[in-house]
């Protein structure tokens, strides 16, 4: 029996290809010099379609694999992915949520954590030997023991707020509704809940409904002493307003680990000493991406042998 077709968006890691190789034909879509010849050759074979949450697979990349039956992302998050394409043709969708939750919540307030102590530019101070030529490294501000505010309760959201518990930190949240969550407070509108913390974390799903969801009017209800941390997806904050308001001074300050057009980022934001930026490295360990990789190849397996999918997304 001939493998099972797999049109591959983008690069996995090395050690996901022996696996996916040996149970499907995996056509390396991000190789081709000529990708419309590419899906008009092999786009009638696909069966399935494997890719990462940056790449989705849009409606006219679905259109031309009229035998389509799954797409499989490497990733929690599956905007890139064309889901009412996939509603009107009955196309399943899974993604790797649960095993990256950790990371990213350790990212997020590490990323805080950082930026408040200053740690970047105390460790340039310490290395360049400015401490002995300009002495002390100028004060910077408390972490633990402040107000903090998740926008989006789930998963991540969830794993952030247990370890910003451990630093004594006030905690409010929103979400579609209360959780129990006892001694965090539910906020039903996100300037509300901007307006009561010092630190809004951004864990949400990026949708329709959540698009910008981080407004201009958010950003300042957070205010000249606020950091905004965002590891969701960019396209949940205003980028321009973002911009405007640290470099006017409206917000204290962000850290930031997605941006809008990523990789390339505006060079606005490098131009700004109120702002720590990571290249999308939220779940960027080997641990997770080799449990991420786990995830992809067990969808694939258990659709083409008729099993239940680990894990389905509910479109």
């Amino acid at each position: 029996m001939s493998k099972p077709q797999v049109l591959q968006m983008g690069a996995y890691p090395e050690w996901d290809m022996p696996p996916l190789e040996a149970r499907f034909g995996m056509q390396r879509y991000f190789e081709a010099a000529d990708k419309a010849l590419f899906l008009s050759t092999f786009g009638p074979q696909v069966r399935a379609i494997a890719t990462r949450g940056d790449l989705g697979a849009n409606a006219a990349v679905i259109a031309v694999c009229p035998k389509l039956e799954i797409i499989v992302v490497n990733g929690v998050g599956y905007d890139a992915v064309d889901l009412e394409a996939c509603r009107l043709r009955g196309i399943r969708v899974t993604n790797t949520p649960e095993v990256l939750n950790g990371e990213c919540a350790d990212l997020a307030v590490g990323m805080a954590l950082a930026l408040t102590r200053g740690l970047v530019g105390g460790e340039a101070w310490a290395r360049s030997g400015d401490w002995a030529a300009q002495g002390p490294y100028p004060l910077q501000k408390r972490f633990w023991g402040q107000r903090a505010g998740i926008l989006g309760l789930g998963r991540i959201g969830m794993e952030v707020g247990k370890r910003l518990a451990g630093f004594g930190m006030q905690i409010s949240y929103l979400a579609r509704g209360p959780k129990v969550t006892p001694g965090w407070q539910f906020v039903a509108d996100p300037v509300e809940l901007a307006r009561g913390v010092d630190f809004l974390f951004v864990t949400a799903l990026a949708n329709a409904s959540t698009r910008h969801i981080v407004s201009k009017a958010v950003i300042a209800a957070l205010g000249p002493e606020g950091m905004l941390i965002n590891i969701s997806r960019a396209a949940n904050v205003d980028e321009a307003a973002l911009l405007e308001a640290l470099e006017t001074g409206a917000l204290g300050s962000a850290a930031l680990d997605v941006f809008e057009g990523e990789p390339k980022v505006n060079p606005r934001f490098a131009a700004l000493k109120n702002v720590l930026m990571q290249p999308h490295v939220g779940s960027a360990t080997f641990e997770t991406r080799k449990a991420m990789g786990k995830l992809v190849l067990d969808n694939l397996v258990a659709h083409f042998d008729g099993r239940p999918l680990v894990t389905e997304v509910v479109l």
